[in-house]
């Protein structure tokens, strides 16, 4: 039995449709990851379960005397509160403690408005995990959490009993906790009994079985329609089907496939000389961030940065910017450097501003490989319609803003990127393909990030802060350093990395990479797709001439007996061609001989 029933839910933003007659069930014990492109509704549907917003159709059932605990993704505290008073308000409140201790927050006392912002998260994170609840609702958990408390979390849902949905970026958090994945998709809600590695493989399945049937559709379609121009009279109650089978397939939507991000790296030049920071160090107060660090940054190179939380990571950042200066050491920058800085922060952006023209105050025109385009066409390619690229962008959900902003360090003419939290309020898609145009990036990367499986994608040399502001050096992505780490202190365990091959064979794109080798015709299919519709044809006169014989004999029993199994048999062959004719088409629309 369900313990929630989301029942034919619609839900309409102005002109935007988020849900349209949408279901889902939910059984006790699911840990479901909601995933989705941005602004096509995972947060609003946080919101209607928790209450804090209704559908415009439908209904959500819950069962009787279920409690219910929800982490918004911008959590919300009282104005001049203390962490020690936001939690005063609770009933176990010694159980917020306690789980204020495991995320490492102990200055009860501080101001949560002077926090860091994964430093708020955990406090209010802390609070939501002290509740009693049967179903827990987290909108990016994840976010400004280091690598250890990210840990803490998995190892918490993993052994909670209880039904878990939520939103998030993080794909091996979402390995390791979920056993379902609920799609959003163009109002439509898809559910997959699978971890994230699974569903990527699942998806692709199903994406390709709706080609597939598309595939025949329209082939149907174009036999019908040669049928139909025949002029075949639609006498009998055979061909009166058809004619209505006919207008069934005409009228058939295709199915919608979700649009991806496109991103082009477009190399600018990079002279000899690129930053270079010697002896760096850096301190707020009594707190020691950055000492005595040395490094040069190494063209097309792809530095991650990693860290608990408050140990200096973004300093570092904006001390590669030029945005800090260093108390003592010096930072130097080549005459050929340009810089994007994708700052974690939310950006002030002005709400009445159109979209369109937040992109032309940065460049009218982007250079690609393609040559150059118009701020619109680059917007088009970051998935703004014309109807959003015209819209204000107070009309745009967190993750279309964040969108929004990377579209602006990215239309910049750069060689250096440096991104803090890149992840944070990005969708998974958005992120993918992120991934790949880093990859592709003619010029310097550094992104601070707790992402995983991004910096597993991205880097090659990692920089980890140990503490007093030093930095230890290890060469390769995410799962790379935590096999050096392990062998550097002598707990050598099995590779981690060979885990991560095999997800990696479960992803989509290998998935489709193994399918069939490329399709031909054999002889035979090549001679009988030259000469079906000639074959049709004959047997569709000869069936009219038959029952033109018919008419005629209808007195004769013996030749019209004769006549009905000779029409019989034309039938039966008709039916065999036809289906062999869809075969044939759909075989030869793959191979690119029909278009």
């Amino acid at each position: 039995m369900n313990i929630l029933n989301i029942e034919h839910i619609s839900k309409i933003y102005g002109e935007k449709v988020i849900f349209e007659d949408a279901s889902f069930g939910i059984q006790e014990g699911d840990k479901v990851g909601i995933i989705g492109i941005n602004g096509t509704g995972k947060s609003t549907l946080l919101k209607m379960l928790a209450g804090e917003e209704l559908p415009e159709t439908g209904q959500i059932i819950m069962q009787n005397n279920v409690r219910l605990a929800y982490l918004p993704q911008n959590p919300q505290f009282p104005e001049n509160a203390t962490i020690l008073s936001y939690i005063q308000d609770c009933e176990a409140e010694w159980k917020v403690q306690s789980n204020l201790t495991q995320l490492r927050i102990t200055e009860y006392e501080k101001q949560i408005a002077v926090l860091s912002g994964g430093q708020r998260r955990k406090v209010a994170l802390a609070k939501i995990l002290a509740q009693d609840f049967d179903i827990l609702l987290l909108d990016e958990p994840t976010n400004h959490l280091d690598e250890a408390m990210i840990s803490w979390l998995e190892e918490y849902l993993k052994n909670f009993r209880g039904t878990v949905l939520m939103v998030t970026h993080d794909r091996y958090f979402m390995d390791k906790v979920t056993n379902r994945i609920l799609e959003i998709s163009h109002g439509k809600m898809y559910s997959y009994e699978a971890n994230y590695s699974k569903f990527l493989e699942l998806k692709a399945e199903r994406e390709e079985m709706e080609l597939a049937s598309e595939r025949k559709r329209q082939s149907v379609l174009r036999m019908e329609l040669e049928w139909a121009k025949r002029g075949c009279r639609a006498r009998t109650t055979k061909q009166r089907a058809r004619l209505e089978r006919l207008e069934t397939l005409k009228n058939t939507a295709a199915p919608v496939g979700d649009q991806s991000v496109e991103l082009e790296s477009v190399e600018t030049r990079m002279g000899k000389k690129t930053i270079e920071l010697k002896h760096v160090s850096k301190k707020y107060g009594n707190q020691v961030l950055v000492e005595d660090f040395n490094c040069i940054l190494l063209k097309n190179q792809k530095l991650g940065i990693i860290g608990p939380n408050g140990c200096g990571k973004s300093t570092l950042m904006k001390l590669m910017a030029g945005l800090v200066e260093p108390d003592s050491g010096t930072v130097e920058m080549g005459e050929t450097i340009k810089i994007g800085y994708f700052a974690q922060e939310e950006q002030e952006m002005d709400n009445r501003q159109r979209v369109i023209d937040y992109v032309k105050d940065i460049a009218e025109y982007i250079n690609t490989k393609d040559g150059k385009i118009s701020a619109s066409q680059m917007l088009e390619r970051f998935l703004f319609t014309p109807d959003m690229q015209y819209a204000p962008i107070g009309k745009l959900s967190g993750g279309e803003k964040r969108r929004l902003y990377l579209l602006g360090v990215l239309s910049s003419e750069i060689n250096v990127l440096l991104l803090d939290e890149p992840g944070n309020n990005l969708d998974i898609p958005t992120l993918t393909i992120l991934e790949d145009y880093l990859n592709s990036f003619a010029g310097i990367v550094v992104t601070v990030s707790h992402d995983r499986y991004f910096l597993d994608n991205v880097v090659d040399r990692i920089f980890e802060f140990t503490g007093n502001g030093k930095l230890q050096q290890y060469e390769g992505g995410y799962t790379d350093y935590l096999e050096a780490k392990e062998r550097r202190n002598g707990n050598v365990k099995q590779p981690v990395q060979e885990e991560k091959k095999e997800e990696k064979k479960n992803s989509a794109q290998t998935w489709k990479q193994n399918r069939t080798a490329k399709l031909k015709f054999t002889f035979k299919e090549q001679k009988e797709f030259e000469t079906i519709d000639d074959d049709i044809a004959k047997l569709e006169e000869k069936l009219e001439k038959l029952d033109e014989e018919i008419m005629k004999n209808a007195t004769n029993s013996g030749k019209l007996n004769e006549l009905t199994a000779e029409k019989e048999e034309a039938e039966a062959l008709l039916e065999e061609k036809m289906d062999r004719w869809v075969y044939l088409n759909d075989l030869a629309e793959k191979i690119g001989l029909l278009h």
